[in-house]
């Protein structure tokens, strides 16, 4: 959100075996702690050898990126980058990993949703704790509720 308005930012990850012994981490346009948490959840809960890897994530557009909802896009990139499949483009993502794996709720998320059908993305994944109260059929977007990152592995990796 940059301000009220919704704004759709890509995401890029690289994720490759560590030639040294001491994985790097890099982070350009987004909080370099907040990435090494969401990390260790995707090991730890996702069961995901990032330990062993590089990891460098990019926020494309050179812009600096703090709302949470960011977090399951940055989870499905690494993910991506990981596994070597590629994430078709007219997919989007809305919501905030906790530290137990669990999907949760972003503020704002008709207007996130009415923005990413109003650019053409055919669907968005978000927490399925947002739902409440939610129309889903009055959009013209697919919209993909989920609540755990393992739930995410299995819809786009498995």
């Amino acid at each position: 959100m940059e301000g009220m308005r919704p704004m759709l930012i890509e995401t890029q990850a690289l994720v490759s075996r560590a030639v040294y012994g001491t994985p790097q981490r890099s982070a350009t346009g987004f909080d370099l702690r907040r990435l090494s948490m969401l990390l260790a959840v995707l090991e730890k809960r996702g069961g995901l050898p990032f330990a062993v890897n590089d990891v460098f994530l990019n926020i494309a557009g050179g812009i600096r990126v703090d709302d949470p909802a960011i977090d399951l896009a940055i989870v499905c990139a690494l993910i991506s980058s990981l596994e070597d499949v590629s994430v078709p483009s007219n997919i989007c993502f809305a919501g905030e990993v906790g530290l137990s794996g669990e999907i949760r709720a972003v503020t704002r998320i008709e207007q996130r949703i009415q923005e990413a059908d109003r650019l053409g993305f055919k669907e968005i994944y978000i927490s399925k704790y947002n739902t409440k109260g939610l129309d889903v059929d009055r959009y013209g977007i697919k919209v993909r509720t989920i609540g755990k990152v393992e739930e995410l592995y299995q819809a786009l990796f498995a």
